[in-house]
């Protein structure tokens, strides 16, 4: 399952910030607290707080790059969560938590080695794997589609790599995820341990050298069956900085920090953590069990190529009414239902939910989605100051691809739930699907002062399991200690 936050327009200067915390712990799911998940109030597993780092192997970023090192960082928190982390995408390989019994699972789909991320998950048109499910990068310089492959800005037009129908899906052939993040850096203490790498993009990324000054990264914008052409790519120079943090209440933090470094320059920015889970496990069989809430009384609808059609529509008595919790399964099929012609065209969930601005808050944040596994008692929690989220179901895995654990991956096998923006604490996933006139932008000097935005994740594995008609308002999504052990 998959699940991002989404953003209207607004105007950046030099920099923006976004947030997000997935937590993990087996409580009730919503509260305006910040009490810690403790697993080992209620027997889980004790382990020494780390990080430690091992060579990964040895990646190519193509005309953004030589060869250079690829580093794996493993963090575990005093309850043995553990996040894998490495620098080839700023990826995220596996995320290991307890369930409400103490057994430990990866619940993030990924793969094992490096060469099957380079060669995998998301290769440019040149390869035979063209494509790619995106497992656990960082996606940049803009996630999800732009439609038509091109955007106007001030007056501008600029145009993009076609590599998703008509549409630039994640950045182009050579998004953020397929480049070697640099000068990894590792931070301990008040109870998390952070890691932050950065990268710089410069102007004219994923062009043809069109723009005055700039290199020819991608000579032919067009996938090797259409007629070639050229693009400008996007404009401006971006340095990006991202942190990972776990602290010890199994909460996975991670902050955007983008800024603009063209004086002249503005640009458009969407950045996300592309994770996929299954909060079972990883390759547990699917997840259709699964259930989901979220806060949003609206959703948008999208075209034959999964662009917003511009129209708000109530999701109520519809398959997308997730108001209360329904399972991931129950109507994922229903294309007689009202609006069921939209799971046709996305074979299954791929749309943006418009937040409802009442709910539950918690950090200066506000209530948005849910997701709860049954069986193990995990569950992920969102929080965001951001007006949408979109939920995605794996709809174009079709079980060729072999996993970190040997098995392979087919729909309904994970769903996903990111957050994203640029600068900011955590953000793991924010913008999708939305037209590229909504998209954040991020102006030169002397633009109006930055609106800062903020988002929370939160997965839980330790405490009770919430009933399916249970609201928000009653759930503890922190699952403080002495929480029930879930049945």
């Amino acid at each position: 399952m998959r699940i991002w936050l989404t953003h209207r327009s607004a105007w950046y200067t030099m920099s923006a910030a976004a947030a997000t915390v997935l937590a993990v712990g087996t409580g009730g799911l919503v509260a305006a607290t910040s009490a810690a998940a403790s697993p080992a109030t209620s027997g889980g597993p004790h382990c020494t707080a780390s990080i430690t780092r091992n060579n990964f192997g040895t990646a190519n970023s193509g005309p953004y790059g030589g060869d250079q090192t690829v580093w794996r960082y493993t963090i575990t928190n005093r309850h043995c969560m553990r996040v894998r982390i490495i620098t080839y995408g700023a990826t995220v390989q596996s995320i290991r938590v307890p369930d409400r019994h103490g057994h430990i699972k990866n619940v993030a789909l990924g793969f094992r080695t490096l060469k099957e991320y380079v060669d995998l998950d998301s290769p440019p048109p040149t390869s035979p794997n063209f494509g790619g499910p995106y497992f656990g990068e960082t996606i940049g310089r803009y996630a999800n589609r732009i439609g038509g492959a091109s955007f106007k800005l001030n007056g501008t037009t600029y145009t993009l790599p076609v590599n998703n129908g008509p549409n630039t899906l994640h950045g182009g052939f050579v998004g953020w995820g397929n480049r070697i993040w640099q000068h990894p850096t590792v931070v301990a203490g008040h109870g998390r341990i952070s890691l932050t790498m950065s990268l710089v993009a410069p102007n004219g990324d994923e062009g043809s050298g069109l723009l005055p000054g700039t290199n020819n990264f991608e000579p032919n914008c067009s996938i090797p069956s259409a007629p070639a052409t050229t693009c400008t790519g996007f404009p401006a120079q971006v340095t990006t900085h991202i942190t990972y943090s776990l602290d010890n209440a199994n909460r996975l933090w991670i902050r955007y920090r983008a800024h603009n470094d063209d004086a002249h320059l503005s640009t458009v920015i969407n950045l996300t953590n592309h994770t996929y889970f299954n909060l079972a496990g990883e390759a547990s069989g699917p997840a259709y069990a699964q259930r989901v809430l979220i806060n949003a009384n609206r959703f948008t609808p999208t075209d034959a190529n999964l662009i917003p059609t511009g129209a708000e529509v109530p999701v109520a008595g519809t398959p997308f009414d997730f108001r209360s919790f329904h399972s991931i399964g129950e109507r994922i099929s229903d294309a007689t239902a009202p609006q069921g012609d939209q799971l046709v065209l996305a074979h299954g969930y791929d749309h943006n939910w418009i937040l409802n601005r009442s709910g539950p808050t918690f950090a200066g944040l506000r209530f948005a989605a849910a997701a709860t596994d049954p069986r193990s008692g995990r569950a992920l929690v969102v929080w965001t100051n951001e007006p949408g989220v979109q939920f995605y179901t794996g709809n174009f895995l079709d079980g060729h691809l072999v996993g970190i654990s040997g098995h392979t991956y087919r729909q309904a096998e994970p769903a996903e739930l990111p957050v994203h923006r640029p600068e900011g604490r955590k953000v793991l996933q924010l913008n999708n699907h939305l037209p590229v006139r909504r998209s954040l932008t991020i102006a030169a000097r002397g633009a109006p002062p930055p609106h800062r935005a903020a988002g929370r994740h939160r997965l839980c594995g330790q405490c009770g399991s919430p009933k399916a008609d249970e609201h928000p308002s009653d759930m503890d999504a922190t699952c403080p200690p002495g929480s029930p052990a879930g049945g």
